[in-house]
């Protein structure tokens, strides 16, 4: 009896370390996907206004990127065109990444696929929220040869049957 009881504990303690140590692995593998190492992170532009159509991020070194969003509306829950545009940059890769401002709206990134040396493109969508008007931040992730820059665009929505302030009626 005693013996079988020594056996289990064995068994719980085996079956909690393996699962300490996946967790540890999976951590250790996310973690540079969700957190990469930035060379730049530039701030947000306050004057960029995504409805009103692509916003420019000048760069110290005078290379630049664009970055667009159709519909202009920004629908939630709708598929998005997102496009991103650089000069002066040889990008390897690009990912535009969503997030709240004021709230964690969960994992929302997406990667774009080069059209040419300079343009990307893709689809994305925004999630919905529970507030009528939500402030994001998109955050686009450029990989070039010596690490990953970051270009933050911000932006709200409103959900539909909202005005937005400031809009014309």
């Amino acid at each position: 009896m005693e013996s079988k009881a020594v056996n289990n504990k064995i068994l719980w303690v085996l079956t909690g370390s393996l699962m300490l140590i996946t967790i540890v692995v999976i951590l250790f593998k996310a973690w540079p996907i969700l957190f990469p190492e930035l060379i730049v992170k530039l701030p947000a532009d306050p004057d960029c206004d995504l409805r009103a159509g692509p916003c420019v991020t000048q760069m110290n070194d005078g290379s630049q990127v664009s970055f667009s969003i159709v519909p202009r509306e920004l629908p939630l829950m709708k598929p998005l065109q997102l496009q991103v545009e650089v000069d002066g940059l040889q990008a390897n890769r690009i990912e535009v990444d969503f997030s709240g401002t004021d709230m964690h709206m969960g994992f929302n990134r997406f990667t774009l696929q080069p059209l040419s040396n300079d343009i990307f493109k893709g689809e994305g969508m925004l999630p919905v929220c529970v507030w009528d008007a939500m402030e994001w931040e998109a955050q686009v992730f450029i990989e070039v040869d010596r690490g990953t820059i970051s270009v933050p665009y911000r932006f709200i929505t409103v959900r539909q049957g909202m005005p937005l302030l400031g809009a014309d009626p």
